[in-house]
């Protein structure tokens, strides 16, 4: 997997120089499309003020279709939902999965689902992939990336499973655990790819992509 890879880049705007704008001339605002605590704790380290809009779509994952293209499409669908009643906006919408021997790996639904998850992580190396979505209705825009980072489990004891199923923490995360969480973080022997990624949202990339289509949005600079 190539994670310098960008799926598809939209703009339908002729002058190179035309920042997306309000219709009062302002810099364009910026919205995020997710509930997600961690997404919006990453997010605020770019700078940019922004809202934070949750998207309203039915998430459908299947295991015969591309992992990279499951997370780039439900991006694009989540910031799609939320720029249809903003269009002068700038709307970030994102997804990630855990992506073990091609099989992707939700968020559990129960108990038993996490336990089989963490499992199935312990002692070997996964893929988290994040799908990225920048879009700007009101020109046509629309940027999408995927980012991909391995990350190496050591071996996990039933007991360790348990004591961290039973801080609640797993059930709203793609694979079960979350690394940066205390116990999660514990989990993880190693990585080779960006960290924030597997928090949900890959700042490095999200910050040069938001820099070069929409730097009307760094108007501090």
């Amino acid at each position: 997997m190539d994670r310098n890879r960008v799926y598809y880049i939209s703009a339908l705007i002729n002058d190179s120089d035309c920042l997306p704008q309000s219709p009062d001339g302002m810099p364009a605002s910026l919205i995020l499309a997710s509930q997600s605590p961690r997404r919006k704790q990453l997010l605020r380290i770019l700078g940019p003020s922004f809202d934070v809009i949750s998207a309203d779509i039915v998430e459908t994952v299947s295991n015969t279709e591309n992992p990279e293209d499951v997370v780039v499409r439900l991006a694009r669908e989540k910031a799609a939902a939320v720029s249809e009643n903003h269009p002068d906006a700038v709307v970030i919408g994102a997804d990630t999965i855990v992506v073990l021997d091609d099989e992707i790996l939700g968020k559990p639904a129960s108990r038993a689902e996490a336990i089989s998850m963490l499992k199935l992580l312990s002692d070997r190396s996964h893929t988290v992939l994040t799908g990225v979505s920048l879009q700007h209705k009101t020109t046509g825009q629309n940027i999408l990336f995927a980012e991909s980072t391995r990350v190496e489990f050591g071996p996990l004891k039933e007991s360790e499973i348990q004591a961290y199923l039973d801080t609640g923490s797993s059930f709203d995360k793609a694979g079960g655990y979350g690394i940066q969480d205390d116990g999660g973080a514990l989990f993880v022997k190693g990585i080779d790819g960006d960290y924030f990624n597997v928090m949900g949202l890959p700042i490095y990339r999200l910050n040069k992509m938001m820099r070069k289509h929409f730097p009307s949005l760094f108007h501090y600079d």
